[in-house]
């Protein structure tokens, strides 16, 4: 880790102060790396991803809107390979919020998540990816099962 410094205006530094305390960071280090993580991350959204990632797709949708459900079951049915668990939540008479967990190629997890998004019906959807790194394999684990 490098020590860097910076100049930063007093308005953004009391904002940067503000949030550190009420999250509970220890010190304006661990709150500026995390800005700064976040930032980039934020940054790359929308550019072309590529390689292996994990994924939390989260969106609110009418559960009445005609075929919808259906519609969703059928998208993750076919990329069952993508989809690693999904939390449903009723949220009340007409809405229905869905927090899934993806891994797979980034490419694919971003057209995938963008497809949910934009079914008629679907009224907010959001997708943050995260990149597990280039070629790392998964440690061989002796636990009963087989991992695919």
């Amino acid at each position: 880790m490098q020590r860097i410094t910076i100049t930063i205006e007093d308005d953004l530094l009391a904002e940067i102060d503000a949030a550190a305390e009420a999250r509970g960071y220890q010190n304006r280090s661990e709150i500026i790396r995390d800005l700064a993580r976040a930032g980039l991350q934020q940054s790359t959204e929308g550019t072309a991803q590529a390689g292996p990632c994990v994924a939390g797709l989260v969106y609110v949708y009418d559960h009445a809107a005609r075929d919808l459900s259906k519609r969703l079951v059928q998208e993750f049915h076919g990329h069952h390979d993508l989809a690693l668990a999904t939390l449903h939540v009723h949220l009340d008479d007409d809405n229905c919020m869905e927090l899934t967990a993806l891994r797979g190629d980034a490419g694919e997890v971003r057209h995938f998540a963008d497809h949910i998004i934009a079914e008629r019906g679907v009224r907010y959807g959001r997708v943050v990816m995260i990149p597990t790194g280039e070629g790392k394999q998964a440690k061989a684990r002796k636990h009963g099962h087989r991992h695919e």
